[in-house]
């Protein structure tokens, strides 16, 4: 009885050793995406009032983990039974992350007038349903994001049992939402830590300027931010089309990757921007018909 319970621990106790090799290798492999991840999900969690930044980003960070309860089962599901389904997955969800890039992108350009007005920024910060559409805006992203970390640690344990393969998939989606959504966090909080530095020491000394640095940062970085996690839903977008669209992963072998995935991510954002305005507008004309 007592051989057999401690044969038990010894078994559980090789499997840690498994995932921890396994997961450090999985955590590097998608170093990548989390910095994307970050830089997306940074600038979607912000532009709230101050009292609900930290709610929102809780609503988020509830809405991701639930996305990566759903997307693990499912890509372990698919791995075994229909591995292509994978594939295929991971296109249409580039061509997600591709379209909000462009689209992006072609309000700054062309609908600046339209929006980011302070009149209507202020508005919408009191908003519950412009809060509840930009947090569904998020949680939808991050849904693909996080599609990409799971298929990515999924495949650098390939070779392993099954109960590694799971036990590594979900460490390394724990840690991607909670390292991801505690740096957001941080970020989002910036400035009510510095005013609290300048409260506290009368405006005077290196911590009340260290407070205004904190507070004149905030917004420098939110817009940043802003321009980097599009740049990132972009490059996101290509290296998917790069990685598993056959035809696109040989082409052009002696450009660097970095430019041939912000070219093909752009390219398949101005098609999604094309197909899904051609079904608005087309929709719309039947409506009044």
């Amino acid at each position: 009885m007592a051989s057999g319970f401690f044969a038990i621990l010894d078994d559980i106790g090789a499997l840690m050793d498994d995932v921890a090799g396994a997961s450090k290798v999985a955590t590097g492999k998608t170093a990548g995406i989390l910095g994307d991840d970050l830089a997306v999900n940074a600038e979607k969690a912000t532009g709230f009032l101050s009292s609900r930044e930290l709610p929102v980003l809780w609503a988020i960070t509830k809405g991701s983990l639930l996305n990566k309860a759903i997307i693990i089962p499912i890509a372990m599901l698919l791995n075994y039974f229909f591995p292509v389904a994978i594939k295929v997955i991971l296109v249409l969800g580039g061509f997600y992350l591709a379209y909000e890039g462009v689209e992006k992108i072609i309000e700054f350009l062309f609908h600046r007038a339209k929006k980011d007005h302070g009149a209507i920024v202020e508005k919408e910060q009191n908003n519950i349903a412009a809060e509840k559409a930009k947090i569904r805006a998020a949680v939808s992203t991050d849904f693909i994001l996080s599609i990409e970390i799971v298929i990515i640690a999924l495949g650098t344990v390939l070779d392993k049992s099954i109960a590694v393969q799971t036990v590594t998939v979900t460490v390394v989606a724990l840690l991607a939402t909670i390292g991801v959504y505690g740096i957001v966090a941080l970020i989002v909080r910036m400035d009510d830590a510095g005013y609290k530095l300048i409260s506290r020491t009368n405006n005077k000394g290196f911590l009340s300027q260290l407070g205004k640095l904190l507070v004149n940062a905030l917004p420098v970085i939110i817009k940043i931010l802003g321009v980097v996690g599009t740049i990132a839903l972009i490059l996101v977008s290509g290296g998917i089309f790069e990685h598993y669209i056959d035809y696109l992963h040989h082409l052009f072998p002696y450009i660097p990757s970095i430019i041939k995935d912000f070219a093909f991510g752009l390219l398949g954002g101005l098609l999604a921007v094309a197909i899904i305005t051609s079904i608005k507008k087309t929709a719309s004309i039947l409506k009044r018909t």
